[in-house]
């Protein structure tokens, strides 16, 4: 039984100038900037939540199901999923549109200058699960456009699947009311603590109470770790140092992966959330989202040495 996933698939093109942009920037002239950066570096990774998701998820031998919409550039993102092994019966093809992707300018000081254009995104909306044919045994819909998000929701829900509900980076598009349809339509909620803090001002409702409303609230706080508020309890789960930090960028999705493999193999939170931990430390040693080694036997074996603990039967 696959495990799907729902989100943006896109392509992230990376540059690097080679100074800083406080140089080249006049805070008195900001009203009629036109500026250009020469960017010698310059690379491409494969990106988006639900492809991001899908590399650990399959890495640890599960069965990923993405479910979204791409463009006529999608080729190379295609070729590489087949390599992988990662089905694309849930993604459709929209050759009018491009695939979203994102560009970047990063400076000396990690400053950063970005524009992202969602293009296919925006109409995952019209990707019916009903048309895929695959059975799933749990989801998760994480950012993404807004009807596509929404519609995600209530079709688990419809079919009584259980999913975690991811808002991310896709938070600012929804109300309040809207936030709390889709967490009541799902049995798990995860955030960052700044995104925890954005909903409960969105809501009204405190972290404790957000948390009575799904089996499971997972709030991430970086390298403090994270906190699982489950069976009225709060399970406390420590981040693995990591062997380096050199890029974060999909840090969180590698966490999410650790949470979808732990929920559908019946794990109990606190291992679940551990192995959470040691995913997201393997990513950010490595640049882009989807370039960390993910193979179940070490994995494993990094399992029982971070935590002094065997892998969960």
């Amino acid at each position: 039984m696959a495990i799907l996933i729902s989100g943006s698939i896109a392509y992230d093109t990376i540059m690097v100038f080679q100074d800083q942009f406080k140089n080249h920037l006049l805070p008195d002239q900001l009203h009629i900037l036109s500026i250009s950066f020469l960017v010698p570096e310059m690379r491409r990774e494969l990106g988006g939540c639900a492809g991001n998701i899908a590399y650990s998820l399959k890495g640890l031998g599960d069965e990923p199901l993405m479910v979204g919409t791409v463009g006529s550039d999608f080729g190379p993102y295609a070729a590489r999923l087949d390599k992988l092994g990662i089905s694309r019966v849930g993604i459709k093809e929209l050759p009018e549109h491009f695939t979203a992707q994102c560009f970047v300018t990063t400076d000396l000081d990690d400053n950063q200058i970005a524009a992202f254009h969602p293009g296919a995104m925006n109409l995952s909306h019209f990707v019916q699960l009903t048309e895929i044919g695959v059975p799933v045994t749990l989801g998760i819909v994480g950012p993404d456009g807004k009807l596509g998000m929404q519609e995600r929701c209530r079709q688990l829900a419809a079919a009584s699947v259980p999913f975690i509900f991811d808002p991310g980076q896709a938070m600012p598009l929804f109300s309040g009311e809207e936030m709390l349809e889709m967490t009541e339509q799902a049995d798990y909620l995860t955030l960052n603590d700044y995104e925890a803090e954005v909903m409960s001002k969105k809501t009204g409702f405190s972290i404790a109470q957000l948390a009575q409303k799904v089996k499971a609230l997972i709030v991430t706080y970086g390298a403090e770790g994270s906190e699982i508020f489950a069976d009225g309890q709060t399970y406390r789960i420590p981040a693995v140092k990591a062997e380096a930090v050199v890029d974060p960028t999909g840090c969180g999705d590698a966490f999410r992966a650790g949470l979808l493999h732990g929920i559908s193999h019946g794990w109990d939170w606190p291992s679940t959330g551990k192995l959470a931990s040691l995913l997201g430390s393997l990513k950010i040693a490595q640049r882009g989202a989807q370039n960390h080694h993910v193979e179940l036997a070490d994995i494993k074996q990094r399992y029982q040495a971070a935590f002094g603990e065997s892998w969960p039967s």
